[in-house]
């Protein structure tokens, strides 16, 4: 024997096929008529406050997007998949030539950093610099004279030492005191300053004021030596 199933609630019904339709018709029909509950019939503006805010809940959560009712973890995964793309800047290469060429005319007239301007000049600079010139020209010389004394008897040259000193003797008196000195200045100095050398390598003579001391006396007595060389 079957049970008769109870009528359906007016209002259950309305709310079935409230959410069997679109959202533009669900909110038209919830904001027109409801089902009353006391007479059982349907009219206008006639269902409890209640019943009417419950309608609009309705309306509103089923307009709502979907993925707000997606788990977290979903939502993690769907990012995860997810490709972010970032528009990246252009710029012609005609105006970053000439942003480069103008740091090009900058760094012309930049000084060198550190500047030796800044510097108060010592005498150690010049001693160093002459005694790598003079040891350069000193060696160059002798190599250059080695290998053309070596060469010239196959060449017809005569660089033998009479032949040297009767050429030189020709010389106006001034032309040979002036060449001398010449020759003479690198070699005095160079062996002066080697010998200071000498004593830096033994850890001699190494203050500031020493080493000053040291310079002054080389110059001294290369300006001596060169000059007594130079009148023989």
């Amino acid at each position: 024997m079957q049970v008769p199933q109870p009528p359906a609630r007016p209002h259950t019904v309305t709310i079935e096929l409230l959410t069997s339709l679109p959202s533009t018709t669900r909110t038209q029909c919830c904001h027109k008529e409801l089902p009353n509950r006391r007479s059982g019939g349907v009219g206008p503006n006639t269902a409890p406050e209640a019943q009417y805010r419950r309608a609009d809940e309705l309306t509103v959560a089923l307009q709502q997007p979907a993925y707000r009712f997606v788990a977290p973890a979903a939502l993690a995964t769907r990012h995860a998949f997810t490709s972010q793309r970032r528009l990246a800047a252009t710029q012609s290469m005609n105006e970053r030539d000439a942003g480069t060429e103008i740091l090009a005319k900058q760094r012309l007239s930049r000084p060198v950093s550190p500047h030796l301007s800044i510097y108060r000049p010592q005498i150690t600079w010049y001693l160093s610099i002459l005694n790598r010139i003079t040891g350069i020209t000193l060696s160059g010389g002798f190599y250059i004279f080695g290998a053309a004394y070596l060469v010239a008897p196959y060449v017809g040259w005569h660089l033998e030492s009479a032949v040297l000193a009767a050429a030189f003797a020709k010389w106006p008196a001034i032309l040979k005191i002036g060449t001398k000195a010449l020759v003479a200045l690198p070699f005095t100095f160079h062996s002066f300053n080697g010998i200071r050398h000498l004593f830096w390598d033994v850890g001699s003579m190494m203050t500031n004021k020493q080493v000053n001391q040291t310079g002054w006396t080389v110059v001294g007595l290369t300006g001596v030596a060169s000059l007594l060389i130079a009148l023989l």
